[in-house]
């Protein structure tokens, strides 16, 4: 791929995940937290799925001569996809920060000055290797009211793409 196309597609993914995160940042926490639900039910509903992908990253991971160290980040059994689907109804379980009073001060002349917690807009991330992560980054930067931009490695491509 050319320096060129790839550029062109990390403007395009980013002008659309800033879209997505003027929609993202004004969900109530009620909202958020249904949509996290439905992604821990996706989950183990599309487990075989999910298995059967991340098996083609195994497979391949094998044939590459990859060490079994790395072979165990890259694999999703039911046990892992279960305890995933878990910390989403423990992240689901949290207050949402959005909007947190952190301090408050009033001026002399009566102007009340407050800061407090907002979305930052558009999260990038690069990973290596564990698909878990796929949904420990979307999750979160969706609890928070954040876009986020994920890129996992190759070893994991399959996984990735199903999760």
């Amino acid at each position: 791929m050319s320096k060129l196309t790839i550029e062109s597609e990390v403007r395009l993914k980013g002008k659309a995940a800033k879209q997505a995160s003027l929609i993202i940042s004004n969900k109530t926490s009620a909202e958020k937290n249904i949509a996290l639900k439905k992604i821990a039910d996706q989950l183990l509903k599309d487990e075989e799925l999910i298995l059967s992908e991340n098996n083609k990253d195994i497979i391949s991971g094998k044939e590459k001569g990859l060490q079994e160290s790395l072979l165990d980040r890259i694999l999703l059994n039911e046990d892992r996809l279960k305890a995933m689907a878990q910390a989403i109804h423990e992240l689901i379980a949290l207050q949402d920060p959005v909007g947190d009073l952190l301090e408050s001060m009033t001026k002399e002349n009566g102007l009340k000055i407050e800061k407090r917690r907002v979305p930052i807009g558009v999260i990038g991330m690069i990973y290596e290797a564990r698909p878990n992560v796929t949904i420990d980054a979307a999750t979160l930067c969706l609890k928070t009211g954040n876009a986020v931009i994920l890129r996992g490695s190759s070893s994991a491509k399959h996984s990735n793409i199903a999760l």
